[in-house]
């Protein structure tokens, strides 16, 4: 963690003179990268993973034809990569299907990509926090038609569940995860420890962190998105020094303040 000769919080600005590794690009980098600035950090914006085509891209685009066709009463999505899958793929969700994402960084996702969202799990944002909300949201109709789309390394948690509450359920993958080299300065800057804080938002992103970058050194503060996250994190031998209160990026960025305070 930051140690007592690192930067010094200026009131208003919590973060002033710290740098911040965010290891996601796109909107949602963009947007973490202007909280960060708000609060007076730099924000470093390398992302550390990109997805790259599922190995069944015909799967994929026939899941794809029958959902803008509004075969699907539902479809879940369980990351804010899927959401990219999504985008470039110009996939079309009719008004009759309803979207259920996994936690707010992929709500906010799904929004900030014009799609709607209409549910998300208010407390547990995990698959097992949908399932639990689901039937209630659903008033318990049974069978609904649902199309989840995940990673090809992501447990089939959600799908299982909903098959098990019996809803017809056809699982798509619709990306593999890659690790993607950060810039040689800032794999240097994190070893000298001119890097404050490293945020952390998923088991993946846990893995590249490990192998491009540490060992951490023990003064930089190395933030995790959420319980699961850490656990990944730590069973990968990253140490993790905070947990968010929840699994959003407002809640990550608060937990480094904090820190920071």
């Amino acid at each position: 963690m930051t140690s007592s000769t690192g930067p010094i919080p200026v009131a208003g600005k919590p973060l002033a003179g710290w740098r911040v590794l965010v290891p996601r690009g796109g909107p949602w980098g963009d947007s973490v990268a202007a909280d960060l600035r708000s609060k007076g950090a730099s924000p470093i914006v390398a992302a550390m993973i990109n997805f790259a085509p599922t190995v069944d891209a015909p799967a994929l685009e026939a899941a794809l034809a029958r959902l803008a066709a509004g075969e699907f009463d539902w479809m879940t999505v369980t990351s804010a990569t899927t959401v990219d899958v999504l985008s470039a793929q110009r996939a079309v969700v009719p008004p009759t299907t309803r979207v259920a994402a996994v936690g707010e960084t992929t709500a906010a996702a799904l929004a900030a990509a014009g799609y709607k969202v209409d549910l998300v799990p208010s407390e547990d944002n995990s698959a097992r926090g949908l399932l639990e909300e689901w039937e209630t949201a659903t008033a318990g109709v049974v069978p609904l038609r649902v199309l989840t789309l995940r990673s090809e390394i992501a447990k089939p948690l959600l799908t299982e569940g909903l098959k098990r509450i019996g809803h017809d359920v056809e699982s798509v993958v619709a990306y593999r995860t890659i690790g993607v080299p950060v810039p040689e300065n800032v794999v240097s800057d994190v070893a000298d420890g001119l890097v404050q804080a490293i945020l952390v938002t998923s088991g993946s992103v846990a893995e590249q962190v490990q192998s491009q970058l540490g060992p951490i050194p023990e003064s930089t503060l190395v933030a995790a998105i959420g319980p699961q996250t850490a656990r990944d994190a730590r069973a990968l031998g990253l140490r993790v020094d905070v947990i968010a209160e929840e699994r959003t990026a407002a809640s990550l960025i608060a937990a480094v303040v904090a820190a920071a305070r």
